[in-house]
């Protein structure tokens, strides 16, 4: 009974998923630099599916374009709850976050560029403007009531904000194609997305078919396929009811599980299994190695600190509910978990330029280690003295 009690709050607990997120990227990388790394990499490889409906892919291409979209459709739907009903729900809370994200990408591209301009590295300037929802939402998990809920809430809309920036600066200065058909029938799936909710439907099914053709045409069009799950999320019904239990709710309900102990473990595996390689370290000291790690690390809390306390002096915005600039600076450190998002821009931004990837790679990954482990221990720390001063008073 007591073990039964005991998994039951394993399986329940936020922390619980940060955690087994942490041991999947550390497994992972044991695997790639062992002798099992080149297998492991050629069952990431292995295609899958079928070739009717262009539907052929290698097993990583499904998880981070096909489970991901899943992870996106769980987190658009807290967002969208928020700012119906909760954290999120006057204009001063809920721009913080854009205004925020709009800082996180500037000042990191900025910085980047100040080190690698006039160099072949230059184009890479995207690399540091992205945040890994997956990782820093996992990390800030971990530090449970430490970190009050609306920092939290925060962190999200800021990532999702962040990721949506990402995959429109790939659409317009990465992509090689966009498909405009594509675009059409993507545009229509949100359309009539939106006349279902219009109409009140309120049966799951309603949305997830058309959700399914929306990920589809994306996926299709050349624009990351991730979106579509956010696009999804804002059209499910919700109420600001306390008592009725709204669709939007009872999806958010059933997709915890399967995305916290099977999509985001999953995720982490496929996507750090980097190899180290000799001169990697080295790589760490020049230009490009500066311009990742320094726009990363330094860039994201300062452009979201910055910005947002521009718009609160100017009384447009206002800190999240019960926060400190201390937790605003913590969370815009575990911003700076740039990981698979910065590994994308990176590999589309050196095509064809594997060692340069490579250092990019390793680039990103102690970035976002710095800024991970900064994040959490500066939150963990003005976590436990707020605690000791809320006990002193009582």
């Amino acid at each position: 009974m007591l073990i039964t009690d005991y998994f039951k709050k394993f399986l329940h607990s936020s922390q619980s998923s940060g955690i087994l997120l942490i041991l999947s990227v550390g497994i992972s990388l044991l695997i790639a630099n062992s002798s099992a790394g080149v297998g492991f990499q050629s069952i990431l490889d292995q295609k899958i599916g079928t070739d009717i409906f262009q539907l052929n892919y290698p097993l990583s291409i499904w998880i981070n374009d096909g489970l991901m979209a899943i992870f996106f459709l769980l987190v658009g739907l807290e967002i969208k709850r928020e700012i119906v009903e909760g954290e999120l729900s006057t204009f001063k809370s809920a721009s913080l976050p854009i205004i925020a994200a709009v800082g996180g990408m500037l000042v990191p591209a900025l910085i980047y560029y100040f080190f690698t301009q006039g160099t072949d590295y230059a184009k890479g300037w995207a690399i540091p403007m992205a945040t890994d929802i997956a990782f820093s939402l996992a990390i800030i998990s971990m530090l449970g009531k430490k970190v009050p809920l609306s920092v939290k809430i925060f962190l999200a809309a800021l990532a999702i904000v962040d990721d949506l920036g990402a995959i429109l600066v790939i659409a317009m200065f990465y992509t090689e194609q966009i498909h405009w058909d594509y675009m059409a029938m993507s545009a229509l799936m949100v359309a009539i997305l939106m006349i279902f909710n219009m109409l009140k439907f309120t049966k799951h099914i309603y949305y997830l078919i058309p959700g399914i053709f929306l990920w589809y045409f994306m996926h299709h069009s050349g624009i990351h396929a991730t979106i579509a799950g956010v696009l999804l999320a804002f059209t499910i019904p919700t109420n600001v009811s306390s008592t009725e239990i709204s669709p939007l709710e009872k999806l958010e309900q059933k997709l915890h599980m399967p995305v916290n102990f099977l999509i985001m473990p999953l995720f982490a595996l496929a996507n750090t299994n980097i190899t180290f390689k000799d001169g990697m370290v080295d790589g760490l000291f020049t230009d490009f190695g500066y311009g990742i790690i320094m726009g990363l690390v330094l860039g994201k809390v300062v452009g979201i600190n910055l910005f947002s306390w521009i718009f609160i002096k100017l009384k447009i915005s206002s800190l999240p509910h019960n926060s400190s600039w201390s937790q605003m600076m913590g969370a815009g450190l575990l911003a700076g978990i740039g990981f698979t998002m910065s590994i994308f821009i990176a590999l589309l931004s050196f095509k064809g330029h594997p060692e340069i990837q490579d250092e990019a790679k390793f680039a990103i990954l102690i970035a976002s280690g710095i800024s991970g482990f900064a994040g959490y221990a500066l939150l963990k720390y003005v976590g436990k003295k707020k605690l000791r001063e809320a006990e002193n008073e009582h």
